[in-house]
């Protein structure tokens, strides 16, 4: 199958070299036959996109009658780099996996061989993106950049999230933001309140449309095209096993099922709104009104075409269907009103600067790891993060110049992802990520903790300096330390101290780094020291012999929230060597984990403890 036409195509009929001067579009970089690419269930990937010129919403509001057939599956284009098809294979299974798989494990799920196996996930630790952890590969929050990429070329997230939060602190329920996903709901935002029963969606889980309140919703906007493959779907996957999010059905293929969506499909069309009543599982109500766009392009609706639909989510218990329209919706609404005013009035973004030298740092990974890393699906991946704030649309040169990619290499990754479904065109010789991005490692990672983020950084430092290892976060009191993750040492004699245990914040480095950033008159003298020095070292104050190093972890706004040390006894190193010898190793750490934390912390919320 030839490759689809794109956007600013270069001259010439010769199909282009990649990076490693191979012309061939079909052959992976160990020399093996391409394989068809993964769909984000595991089975082959579904239809291409709807063709420019079919029949919108507004032209026919007319719903298709049942009977249509199951579109062919399409093959990879010609041109598309099967690497990257595979690479992306791999990060999705280990997403359905909820982050974690075996290496063999991933063999059987993508049917890969093992040695393709082995040198996709090299790859992917190389660029963070994964961390080998003895037989097992498991997802790390780096990854969260190619989400965010998406997230911030949105604009959504970072402009409707506060309203969101506010609309769920005042009702005491969850709310949620969800986006279209071809004939499924993603969502993009949670405010989930904490009881024992509590909601499991998380930021980027991929729910079916016809189960949803968002759904009918979407589907007045749908083209013909659009029911046709919502129907091949449905009767390829009656029971919605390939929404690992959802309950499966407990039964086939049954017509009622459908006839209720398109029903509901038209009451959302007439209402402005819908509801879910235990859809998804028994005792699970929602209701849902949709936030529209003011920039709208071409034919839409009055007010605009849906940019995101927002949800009021409860459980029986408390909210009965009937109950959720009489009394939540029209506060839904006013913050509905709220956010489409955000929308009006916040102008767009100045473009950020754009990834830089990564076409330099791949070229340098390739020299050190040899074969063992495959340059053109590091290359590939980099191109999702050039798009971002005030970068929502680019065209093939814009891409090729934020990742410093040859204009070819770029040209054949955003071919492969357009087959993927991760990036689209948009008519004017641009392009733009699509929702699907955020199946790439984005649900797992979103419920991520400041512990899990450390531990493995903490496991690091300990092998480097043969001492035990602690992060620990200040109490709400702010009299106590607590303990939230640690590592420690395999010496006869060490540390003693266990993740929850509780000290006095005042004698500890630790409590020192994390009260330098409060005020605290009692130890001014000593937390000035700390706040111009960057760490605190306890000598035997808090217990004779016990010598203690700390330095802060910042979050994205410069705030100190957790603290980082090393502990020993005094014999092992003097005063001099903990600044000279540990500080460095310490130093280094805390900013690794920062990195993390900053990356996902972007657009989820992350738990310190």
């Amino acid at each position: 199958m030839p490759a689809k036409p794109m956007p600013e195509t270069p001259q010439g009929s010769t199909r282009p070299a990649d990076e490693n001067g191979e012309t061939g579009g079909g052959t992976a970089e160990d020399g093996s036959a391409p394989a068809a690419g993964t769909a984000e269930d595991g089975s082959a990937p579904a239809a291409g996109t709807a063709e420019a010129g079919s029949v919108t919403a507004a032209e026919d509001e007319s719903v298709p009658a049942a009977g249509t057939h199951t579109p062919p599956q399409p093959v990879p284009p010609a041109e598309a780099v099967t690497p990257l098809i595979r690479g992306i294979a791999v990060l999705r299974e280990l997403t359905e996996a909820d982050g974690t798989l075996s290496l063999s494990g991933l063999e059987r799920a993508t049917g890969l061989a093992r040695s393709t196996v082995d040198r996709i996930t090299a790859t992917l630790a190389r660029m963070g993106y994964v961390r080998l952890d003895g037989r097992d590969v498991r997802l790390s929050p780096r990854l969260m950049e190619l989400g965010n990429a998406y997230m911030s070329s949105l604009r959504l997230p970072a402009l409707l999230s506060p309203h969101a939060d506010a609309l769920a602190d005042e009702l005491d329920e969850s709310v949620s933001l969800a986006v279209a996903d071809r004939d499924g709901i993603r969502f993009i935002h949670q405010a989930t309140r904490r009881r024992a029963m509590s909601l499991s969606f998380r930021i980027g889980d991929l729910l079916p449309a016809e189960r949803t309140a968002p759904g009918p919703l979407f589907a007045t906007e749908w083209t013909q095209t659009d029911w046709q493959r919502w129907r091949a779907r449905r009767a390829a996957d009656p029971r919605d096993l390939s929404f690992t999010a959802v309950p499966p059905r407990k039964y086939g293929t049954d017509a009622r099922y459908d006839e209720d969506f398109v029903r509901r499909t038209r009451e959302a069309s007439a209402n402005g709104w819908a509801v879910d009543d235990q859809l998804i599982e028994p005792g699970l109500v929602a209701i849902s009104a949709p936030v529209r766009s003011p920039h709208t392009h071409g034919a839409a609706p009055a007010g605009g075409r849906i940019a995101c639909v927002a949800s009021v989510v409860s459980h029986t218990s408390r909210h009965t269907a009937h109950h959720l329209r009489t009394t939540l919706l029209p506060r839904l609404r006013s913050a509905v009103a709220a956010m489409e005013e955000e929308l009006r009035r916040t102008p767009p973004p100045e473009p950020g600067p754009p990834p830089s030298d990564l076409a330099l740092w791949t070229g340098a990974s390739k020299l050190q790891l040899g074969r063992d890393f495959i340059e053109s699906l590091a290359r590939g991946l980099t191109v999702l993060t050039a798009f971002g704030e005030g970068r929502p649309e680019l065209t093939l040169t814009e891409v090729a110049r934020a990742t410093g990619l040859a204009r070819a290499t770029a040209r054949r990754a955003l071919i492969t992802y357009e087959y993927l479904d991760l990036v689209t065109p948009t008519g004017t010789r641009t392009f733009t990520l699509t929702p699907r991005v955020l199946s790439l490692g984005f649900p797992p990672l979103s419920r991520t903790t400041l512990p899990e983020i450390a531990q493995p950084h903490l496991a690091d430092l300990t092998s480097r300096i043969h001492e035990s290892t602690s992060l620990a976060v200040l109490s709400e009191s702010g009299e106590e330390i607590q303990y939230t993750a640690r590592v420690a040492t395999g010496r006869v004699m060490s540390v003693n101290i266990t993740v929850g245990t509780r000290l006095p914040a005042h004698a500890t480095a630790l409590g020192r780094v994390l009260l330098a950033d409060h005020l605290d008159q009692a130890l001014e003298n000593t937390l000035a020291s700390v706040r111009s020095e960057g760490y605190a070292l306890v000598d035997e104050e808090l217990e004779e012999g016990l010598r203690s190093l700390a330095v802060p972890i910042r979050d994205r706004a410069g705030r100190v929230v957790a603290a980082l040390n090393t502990a020993m006894h005094a014999s092992r190193h003097s005063l001099r060597e903990c600044v000279t010898d540990l500080l460095p190793e310490l130093t280094s750490t805390a900013t690794r984990i920062e990195s993390d934390l900053h990356t996902a912390a972007r657009f989820t919320h992350v738990p310190l403890t």
